[in-house]
């Protein structure tokens, strides 16, 4: 069967399987952090004006996601998620390829992503579909209590 990619719905929230399929796939790929609620985090980017979960099956089976969004200017994407069944056979090339295309639709001209440094095959991943390292600094602050 072939990879189906679609945005998900803000209804799609509401039943919570969905919600519990997503944050299962983010487990499984070590995405997930003690700090980040994922469930909020998937709330704002579907009801989000400027974001998208794209979530891909195959048949009725999830088996990745890619959360994409911008601010205007610069797109980017978190989550990018592959069950480690549906790796390296083209799936996260698929979803990758779609949330770019998500961002060409509203005419952003730029995506930048973070990679944790300890994931070089992740690094290598997205060296392979032309990413490369910039040089500059990410600064970041919670500003969740």
């Amino acid at each position: 069967m072939p990879l189906r990619i679609e945005p998900l719905a803000a209804a799609d929230l509401d039943t919570g399987e969905a919600v519990a399929q997503i944050v299962a796939l983010w487990d499984a790929c070590r995405l997930t952090r003690l700090w980040n609620d994922p469930v909020a985090d998937l709330r704002l980017a579907v009801e989000g004006a400027a974001s998208a979960v794209l979530v891909g099956r195959v048949g009725e089976r999830l088996v990745a996601t890619v959360m994409v969004g911008h601010d205007g200017h610069r797109g980017a994407v978190y989550y990018v998620a592959v069950a480690p069944e549906a790796q390296r056979d083209g799936t996260g090339r698929a979803m990758m390829a779609a949330a770019e295309a998500w961002l060409k639709a509203r005419g952003v001209p730029k995506l930048n992503l973070m990679v944790r440094r300890e994931n070089r095959a992740v690094a290598g991943f997205y060296a392979a579909l032309g990413y490369a390292e910039e040089d500059v600094v990410v600064l970041s602050k919670r500003l969740a209590s």
